[in-house]
């Protein structure tokens, strides 16, 4: 109840006009001192809500939101059905699909976000999530082949974003394995690849894509790395509503593709955006580190790594990779 309520409170606060408590109250059915509650609890999680006695409340600048119907409406082919939901707040894209593995969801199902509350990334950390500034996005994947058919989705999803990020802006932005896109040296966007099931069964995966497209000056106090946004490298205004609809097309275009023949159709585009190609790199794993060359990857989106003259192949797992220069 109290998530739907904060949604429609969301939503009536979206056009940036003022509405008195009363008038929110009656429309929700709630009292005007619940009102004042969910009012509070937008700002706890970033959103920014004048309160003006005599005229009520509303946000400092019109926010557009994500739309369920206009994302549905610009899916191209549409073959696979796709049943696409959008949440104001969830706890986790990734999450949410996973807890609804292996019946009730369907293939390519897709899960957005404007705000999540337990956004994560690779090794546990947490993927700051402002409400409304950003894509927060995750699909659902059937492995038919059972979990080795997931060996280099998270190269497939990255080649993907840059796909979308190319056909709408005209941009190239850089790949580092095993799931990361930079623009300009600078983080832009993360993947979490998540599986359930077994090595020779059927199995489930979730996508999970996290892209910054405006980054917040205050959520970006709580970052520890170098990062961008979408937005510091585009000159037009982004559309997210735009941008979820050809990030879920040119998903399930390098997906169905990854089924078909593999990654090995892919290596040419990886290979021209890969950050690292042909350079000095650290690997780290746990407390051990590696110093090497990247080569790129070989047809299992596995990373080459040159070391003492000898190439060899690391599949991933607990693993960062960074640059020596």
């Amino acid at each position: 109840m109290a998530k739907s309520v904060k949604e429609q409170l969301i939503k009536q606060l979206a056009l940036g006009q003022f509405i008195s408590g009363q008038a929110i109250g009656e429309e929700l059915g709630i009292s005007r001192a619940a009102v004042s509650k969910h009012i509070r609890g937008l700002q706890e999680i970033g959103l920014d809500v004048f309160c003006v006695t005599g005229k009520g409340y509303r946000f400092s600048q019109p926010l557009r939101l994500l739309d369920k119907t206009v994302i549905t409406h610009q899916l191209k082919n549409n073959s696979f059905n796709l049943p696409v939901e959008v949440h104001s707040v969830i706890d986790s894209t990734n999450s949410y699909l996973l807890r609804r593995v292996p019946h009730q969801v369907k293939q390519g199902q897709v899960c957005v976000a404007e705000y999540q509350n337990s956004g994560r990334g690779r090794r546990g950390r947490q993927w700051i999530s402002p409400f409304g500034s950003h894509i927060y996005m995750s699909m659902y994947w059937c492995l038919e082949q059972g979990i080795s058919a997931a060996m280099g989705l998270s190269v497939v999803a990255a080649i993907a974003v840059s796909d979308a990020i190319k056909q709408l802006y005209k941009v190239d932005v850089e790949l580092k394995w095993p799931n990361d896109i930079y623009a300009k040296g600078k983080k832009l966007a993360g993947i979490l690849i998540e599986l359930e099931g077994q090595a020779l069964e059927s199995s489930h995966c979730v996508i999970g894509i996290g892209l910054n497209i405006n980054m917040p000056a205050k959520a970006a106090e709580d970052i520890d790395q170098p990062w961008t946004d979408l937005q510091s490298v585009v000159s037009n205004e982004i559309d997210r509503n735009q941008l979820v609809s050809t990030l879920i097309n040119c998903l399930i275009t390098r997906l169905t593709q990854h089924k078909e023949s593999g990654i090995i159709t892919m290596l040419d585009d990886w290979f021209k955006q890969d950050l690292y190609l042909n350079k000095p790199v650290r690997l780290i794993t746990g407390e051990k580190e590696t110093l090497g060359i990247c080569r790129g990857i070989n047809n299992q989106g596995a990373l080459l790594l040159e070391v003492d003259g000898q190439v060899k192949p690391i599949y991933g797992g607990e693993v960062s990779l960074r640059g020596l220069l």
